[in-house]
């Protein structure tokens, strides 16, 4: 071989060598680049829900490899869109988040994941024993976590100070709903663009029944005997439904049955609303919305009564994986992050302690700046939530659980039908009486096609 052949040769060897090298570097990195994981996250557009979205950089710090897709929708929306994702198996979302109606029902079918067995036990750090029992409770099936909570609530009386001031009235701790009524026609003020009081009227068994719910519980009603025999025109069941669809017809707002709880926040933290009966979860939201002179002169109550102890309800928004995610691991990254003790102090530090996450863990009303941002209303969540009693929530035996819901999986198709006619009620379109009357025909026929 010449001189000439052999640099020929070593210079085919290095061209050789080169391209080689280049090819397993370009292959590293599209192996790099495929190790980075997308989660799409579907959320409720709950105020707490959209801070979370704008505290995302935080979670890219620590997790570089991990991205994620944010798919906000009202909670009628995000229902069905999620119960279709993971009814079909389709692997649409990563994480869900659900409420706890559904944890029970899906963890049975299989749907999302058990997070206890799969991650909780070897996760320390995320400290599942800080959990309140009862929120705890509601995202647990036979036992196990199979939803992270991002937050827990009860319900609650809203109301103005100055205005039960001017009109010589004192809001009791615990009102009876007797005397919310009497509040109600005294503080509603048509000259000056007040109603006395705001309820959710729009349909929806997660959005006017829950209120409604509670005040038929209270009433010493129910939505079924021990039978699985629908009671809603059962004459305590009949008097809640009245009570409440004329207490909004004569002193609620206006378009009450187009009303859900955002209408609401944004009429009582304008001014617009004597008294508003709602989640607990709103109580940092509105006063952050409200302008000074409202803000100083919001006050909260217990849920009123008539016949039981206790009336608020209790919820959980919490965060699932569905068995057709193919992401579980990363999954579980995120949510453990933004159901931690690590996420609570960000979103306070960072958004303003009033967006914090509430009712989830015990560690939040141990924090200095928590106690002193939300003064009594802390309190008062705390002591609603534990005073909620899903297991026992009606005055008369019934066979299934849930205090603003009955956790059958009929229900949802039940509540949206039910809700449809109680708006109707409302609205002036049909009595409420007929309005019973062919809710209680068509939640028969439903019970009836399931087996009941």
């Amino acid at each position: 071989m010449t001189k000439d052949d052999l640099a020929y040769s070593r210079a085919g060897r290095s061209v050789r060598h080169l391209a080689l090298t280049t090819a397993i570097g370009l292959s590293l990195a599209s192996a790099a680049a495929a190790e980075d994981v997308k989660l799409t996250v579907a959320l409720a557009a709950n105020p707490q829900m959209q801070t979370a979205a704008s505290l995302i950089d935080h979670f890219y710090e620590s997790h570089p490899g991990i991205k994620v897709e944010f798919q906000t929708l009202p909670e009628n929306q995000l229902r069905p869109a999620v119960l279709r994702d993971v009814a079909t198996n389709s692997g649409q979302f990563d994480v869900v988040m659900i409420g706890a109606y559904e944890v029970p029902l899906w963890a049975q079918k299989d749907w999302i994941v058990n997070l206890g067995e799969a991650y909780v036990a070897e996760d320390t750090d995320w400290n599942a024993d800080d959990l309140l029992t009862p929120i705890r409770d509601l995202v647990s099936y036979e036992g196990d976590l199979y939803a992270t909570p991002f937050y827990g609530s009860s319900s609650f009386m809203f109301y103005r100070k100055d205005l039960f001031e001017k009109a010589g009235l004192t809001m009791p701790e615990q009102p009876t709903w007797d005397q919310v009524a009497e509040f109600a026609e005294k503080l509603d003020d048509e000259a000056n663009n007040i109603s006395g009081i705001c309820l959710r009227g729009i349909p929806g068994w997660g959005q006017s029944l829950a209120p409604l719910t509670t005040v038929i519980n209270t009433f010493g009603g129910r939505w079924f005997d021990e039978n699985w025999e629908p009671q809603l025109s059962a004459e305590k069941s009949s008097a809640a439904i009245h009570f409440y669809i004329d207490m909004l017809r004569e002193h609620g707002q206006p378009d009450a049955a187009s009303s859900g709880w955002a209408e609401c926040m944004q009429l009582f933290s304008q001014g617009r609303a004597a008294m508003w009966y709602d989640d607990t979860v709103f109580a940092g939201p509105v006063l952050d919305q409200a302008s000074d002179d409202i803000r100083d002169n919001i006050g909260f109550a217990l849920a009123p009564v008539k016949e039981t102890d206790a009336s608020g309800w209790l919820w959980a928004w919490g965060l699932a994986i569905p068995q057709s995610s193919r992401n579980h691991d990363a999954a579980w990254e995120l949510i453990s992050w933004l159901t931690s003790e690590e996420y609570i102090k960000l979103a306070g530090e960072n958004a303003g302690w009033g967006t914090v996450p509430p009712g989830s863990r015990k560690s939040t009303y141990e924090i200095p700046e928590y106690q002193e941002a939300t003064g009594d209303y802390a309190d008062l969540t705390l002591r609603s939530i534990n005073g909620a009693d899903p297991l026992h929530p009606t005055v008369d035996p019934v066979p299934y659980t849930g205090v603003q819901y009955v956790t059958i999986p009929e229900f949802e198709q039940i509540g949206d039908f039910v809700s449809q006619q109680f708006a109707g009620a409302i609205s002036g379109q049909l009595s409420i009486d007929d309005a019973i009357r062919v809710s209680e025909a068509r939640i028969r026929e439903i019970m009836e096609d399931a087996g009941y």
